[in-house]
């Protein structure tokens, strides 16, 4: 396929978890023999901080506005097996309403931020997208799996909601000898829902087991945190330290935001991360956890203090290693980037199916 791409950006990583979801994503897509276009708006705020200014798994272009973007690019939209406009992509609206007149392929949107789209839609909120808008794109590929789905097509009208998980780089994420310096570590930005969770399953914890040794690294911790004395703050981790990070716990605590709670099936790539790490993870639970790991098994749930200490205190090497283990083996067999570009084709040849000119198109997928 050749495959035009609007999104937020694949050129910075600053500030956002957009680029390294469309890194793994354009990556494989490439080495599955597609090609990519990816088109990013040109704005200040990533301008000095591109990471990966030119990937060399596909053709990059900035453009400054709407009207440059359509001065440049009409043919290539125009021309494309599919189009994809991303979620938060600046001026979205009208970027999405020229895509579904202008493409002739697939029109599709990837909505990396589904609970909070919803949540816009809900409150009139249309900075990237609006409810006319949902019914003319042929596929709506979103992070929220479960009844989401279900409520993008029955209340919203469009034809054809698929997820479309975050995913993990196996070549970045894997199992290190690193000495086991934390009991607990949680790894994540602050904000205000997920405060009070961290605080009853982890930071309670800590504050009950003075010998235990806990971390958590993550910016925009308001001062007015009480930390336990047995709990390292880290202000700013970087990527590129975050597998040492994770390989330097015994295990690893996940806190879900309230909105992806309320919606469910909504991993974050901080599970697919840590269990790639082989690390245990110790989560809050939402519906359709069970649908990624089995609960256990692969992933521990905490509903109290109380819970995550039975885990640290109680659980032996061997077990806690065999739970990483076996999370580390779904990941691979799952959640990777590669498993996301082909299920991507999987829904084109399924929409190509459904139009009846299967027979037009081959994508080379293997269902």
């Amino acid at each position: 396929m050749n495959i035009v791409i609007l999104g937020l950006s694949i050129t910075s990583s600053w500030g956002n978890g957009h680029a390294t979801t469309f890194r793994g994503l354009v990556r494989e897509l490439n080495n599955q023999n597609h090609n990519v276009l990816f088109l990013e708006r040109d704005v200040p705020w990533y301008a000095g901080h591109r990471d990966l200014p030119d990937p060399e798994y596909c053709q990059t272009a900035l453009y400054t506005s709407l009207k440059d973007l359509k001065q440049r690019f009409t043919e290539q939209v125009r021309e494309a097996d599919m189009v994809m406009v991303g979620s938060y992509v600046p001026e979205g609206v009208q970027v999405g309403e020229w895509v579904v007149k202008t493409a002739q392929g697939i029109k599709s949107f990837y909505d990396i931020d589904t609970p909070v789209t919803l949540a816009k839609l809900k409150r009139k909120d249309y900075e990237y997208l609006h409810p006319d808008l949902i019914p003319k794109y042929d596929l709506y590929l979103s992070f929220t799996g479960g009844a989401t789905l279900d409520l993008l097509e029955n209340k919203y009208g469009s034809p054809m909601a698929r997820a479309l998980y975050c995913s993990v780089d196996p070549t970045l994420y894997y199992p290190e000898f690193q000495e086991a310096i934390w009991d607990l570590g949680y790894l994540g930005t602050y904000s205000d829902d997920r405060q009070p969770p961290l605080e009853k399953l982890m930071l309670d914890a800590a504050r009950a087991w003075p010998e235990g040794r806990f971390v958590v690294a993550g910016p925009q911790y308001p001062e007015t945190v009480q930390w336990p004395k047995n709990t390292k703050y880290i202000h700013h981790l970087p990527p590129a330290e975050h597998r040492k990070f994770y390989n330097s716990q015994r295990f690893t605590q996940n806190i879900t935001r309230a909105d992806m709670i309320q919606a469910g099936y909504a991993p974050s790539v901080r599970l697919f991360e840590a269990a790639a790490c082989g690390t245990p993870i110790i989560s809050d639970y939402w519906e359709g956890l069970d649908s990624i790991f089995k609960i256990d098994s692969e992933i521990l749930v905490s509903y109290s203090a109380k819970d995550t200490l039975r885990y640290l205190r109680e659980i032996c090497k061997s077990e806690r290693k065999m739970i990483g283990e076996r999370a580390r083996k779904n990941v691979l067999s799952h959640h990777t980037a590669a498993h996301r570009a082909k299920e991507l084709v999987s829904y084109a040849e399924e929409l190509m199916t459904l139009d009846g000119d299967h027979d037009s198109y081959d994508y080379g997928v293997v269902i």
